[in-house]
């Protein structure tokens, strides 16, 4: 039997096993899927086209459907580019082809509606041509939307701190989570902040997500006040970093990684390994310009964002719960 490791002074259990990555190239036979309009400009100032995001995303899909596929997604389409209007789509309307699935899924009031997923490149390609740049999925898979697999605690700093504050932060929710026995991996966002990835076994349900989550995210709020909050509002944000955890309530979504953002530059949000995050400079170092780049730094990557691991029982420190 494995020793339990300690980490600042506390014992803890061994880190769960890893679960390599189970992408599979694809192939030009998967990916039958006509991209039109490939001149069309889509990041302005860079001049990269719809025809470049779609040869971006034939590259990494197979980096990137091990986290996408078969999972509820939402859509951030920009059909003019990413300087015109965007909009967020999660329900089918049936434009999408063969190749973008739907799951019927009930909503708070009771009514059922369809909602899009993707199996396989040739998905990811046809929601380019229909003008999406981002991709972004639920912490459920298609085949059981009430049990949850993953937690994301997206952190999201005020505008007013460094990075250098957001990775210590993102470090520190590691170290308190390798605490209660989680092993979590780190994405750049390719916006401002990092991700906190926490993957998980099925066998809870959505009021158990969403209740470590906020518990957890309190939690360290009430311990460190100066330095995070657990609330939306951006009054309370104020030189603090919000641990957004309700990416982890039912219906919510939270980017996939290696998609593309609909931001300036084209950045990515892209895994990265831990002794990685301190030689970051910001949260957006990839673009789209970068998929060949990025599938070889993924081979020092493989098992990112897979474990074997129950969501532990957790309740908040009596002062936090007080």
């Amino acid at each position: 039997m494995a020793e339990p490791v300690r980490h600042n002074g506390k014992q803890k259990k061994p880190a769960p096993r890893r679960v390599p990555e189970r992408a599979q190239p694809a192939t030009d036979d998967e990916i039958d899927v006509k991209v039109t309009s490939r001149d069309r400009v889509i990041f302005p100032g860079t001049g990269l086209t719809k025809g470049d995001l779609a040869d971006y995303y034939t590259a990494v899909a197979p980096l990137m459907l091990p986290f996408a596929a078969n999972r509820p997604i939402s859509l951030v389409r920009c059909p003019q580019g990413r300087a015109r209007k965007c909009f967020f789509q999660k329900h089918d309307n049936g434009s999408f082809g063969p190749h973008v699935h739907h799951v019927a899924i009930r909503e708070k009031g009771g009514d059922t509606e369809d909602y899009l997923f993707i199996s396989d490149a040739a998905g990811i390609i046809a929601c380019v041509q229909m003008g999406t740049i981002e991709f972004h999925g639920w912490a459920a898979r298609s085949d059981d939307v009430e049990a949850p697999d993953r937690m994301i605690f997206d952190l999201d700093p005020d505008e007013g701190l460094d990075f250098d504050a957001c990775k210590q932060a993102a470090t520190d929710i590691r170290d308190h989570l390798a605490d209660l026995g989680l092993v979590s991996f780190a994405m750049l966002s390719g916006g401002k902040g990092v991700h906190v990835v926490v993957p998980l076994a099925r066998g809870h349900d959505w009021d158990a997500h969403g209740g470590f989550a906020k518990r957890f995210a309190k939690g360290l709020s009430e311990a460190e006040p100066d330095r995070f909050t657990a609330t939306m509002s951006k009054a309370k944000r104020k030189g603090r970093i919000f641990i957004d955890w309700l990416r982890n309530q039912r219906g919510s979504t939270a980017v996939l990684p290696y998609s593309a953002r609909a931001r300036v530059g084209a950045p990515v949000a892209v895994p990265i390994a831990w002794d990685e995050l301190d030689a970051m400079k910001d949260a957006h170092p990839f673009s789209i310009d970068d998929a060949a780049g990025l599938i070889e730094r993924s081979k020092k990557l493989q098992g990112w964002g897979f474990a074997e691991q129950a969501l532990p029982d957790y309740r908040e420190p009596a002062s936090a719960a007080s």
